[in-house]
């Protein structure tokens, strides 16, 4: 009888055991998908919570911005791992109201419960305009909708470019990398968008978008080993190389060359001219 209830024992111990590693787990997956990430709002309906996260510590500002997201079930406390999700972010000014460039959410495909996407804020929000977002989601079969304000403040450094080109169409020119510089030749990404309509803003592919940093303060130097910005994929951002050679405040002076390498905006640097009318700016 003792040999008897000491299995029993053992068997109810073991279960106890496995049950916590699970529940553990889970909850370490939970957390690491989030590892790096902030959250900065929830926007919610009657039935669903969804969770807005940022790698920026203060998350969103004026420019481009990667957005992870993640939906809840308010009933349940359980995260939804099946959903289809759409966005539309929406500047509501005094006399018109617009988007701005943005990306298709996608699941993001080594975790289970993420979502990712990205927008780009063109201006800011002030006293008396505002940002809105609007999710529209799927899960089941079931369509859902839920939206609220966000806050975009002004971005501290120019990160984006909105001019019409010598082609009569409105371009918007964002700094994506590096967000943490280094005293090197650094990884350079920028996105490149066009605006057909008040609500559509499309990657513009196969352009060049030319770079010459320039640090003011010190006789307006160069650098050595830039490579210009192309696309690699078709409507993907642009990459090429951005070499930073001290610290410091560094101007990235840009020129936007259309397919026939024509020049649509910005001008070269000379010795009478020391900075394009569209650029980036970066200080570390």
């Amino acid at each position: 009888m003792k040999f008897q209830f000491k299995n029993i024992a053992i068997a109810i111990a073991a279960t106890l055991a496995l049950t916590s590693c699970s529940n553990d787990d889970d909850n370490s997956s939970n957390t690491n998908e989030l590892t790096g990430l902030t959250k900065f709002q929830e926007i919610s309906n009657e039935t669903h919570t969804i969770e807005l996260y940022s790698t920026k510590v203060g998350g969103l500002e004026q420019g481009y911005n990667d957005i992870t997201v993640r939906l809840k079930n308010n009933a349940s406390n359980q995260y939804i791992t099946n959903a289809s999700i759409s966005w539309t972010p929406k500047m509501h000014m005094m006399s018109m109201t617009h988007s701005c460039p943005n990306s298709s959410i996608i699941k993001n495909s080594n975790t289970e419960t993420t979502y990712s996407g990205y927008i780009v804020f063109q201006m800011p929000e002030n006293d008396t305009e505002y940002w809105d977002l609007t999710f529209n989601y799927i899960i089941d079969g079931i369509s859902y909708l839920a939206t609220d304000v966000i806050s975009v403040p002004a971005s501290e450094k120019r990160t984006i470019n909105t001019f019409t080109g010598t082609d009569g169409i409105k371009y918007i020119v964002a700094f994506v990398n590096p967000t943490e510089p280094k005293v090197a030749v650094n990884d350079f990404v920028a996105g490149i968008w066009k605006m057909e309509n008040m609500m559509s803003f499309p990657v513009v592919d196969n352009y060049t978008l030319k770079i010459d940093p320039r640090m003011p303060s010190m006789g307006n130097h160069s650098s050595p080993n830039n490579l210009d910005a192309i696309q690699t994929t078709s409507g993907g951002l642009y990459n090429g190389k951005l070499s930073l050679t001290m610290t410091g405040y560094w101007k990235i002076n840009l020129q936007l060359l259309n397919q026939d390498n024509e020049v649509l905006k910005g001008e070269e640097i000379s010795e009478t001219l020391e900075s394009s009318s569209i650029y980036f700016e970066i200080e570390f």
